[in-house]
């Protein structure tokens, strides 16, 4: 599984520092900061990229909170918050909240762009 974040993001790198402490052989981090390969990878461009956390498994793309589930679902010590943010409610609540927190970063970081 290849996981594609923003390694310029603050917030982003710190979170998924704590993910790559657990040395899970089956993740393959991916910085996407003027990354024309993660593109190519993932079909996306670099807006899309920047705007969400996405996870490429056996040829999928998953973008988003429900990206998280599969980093979680990945990482025993994680493995409890891929339980609790799949119930069907949570998970909604949790997919709108991303998408807030997620903009709001997003804007934050867009000055990365290429243009």
């Amino acid at each position: 599984m290849k996981v594609y974040f923003n390694n310029s993001c603050k917030i982003c790198r710190s979170e998924i520092n704590l993910y790559k402490k657990e040395n899970i052989k089956e993740i393959d981090w991916v910085d996407i900061t003027d990354n024309s390969e993660a593109e190519k990878e993932t079909l996306k461009n670099d807006k899309e990229l920047l705007r969400r956390l996405h996870v490429k498994e056996n040829g999928k793309i998953i973008e988003g909170a429900e990206a998280f589930l599969f980093v979680w679902k990945k990482i025993p010590k994680y493995k409890f918050l891929y339980k609790f943010f799949k119930l069907p409610i949570i998970f909604t609540i949790f997919k709108y909240g991303y998408e807030a927190i997620a903009f709001i970063l997003y804007l934050k970081n867009k000055k990365q762009l290429k243009s």
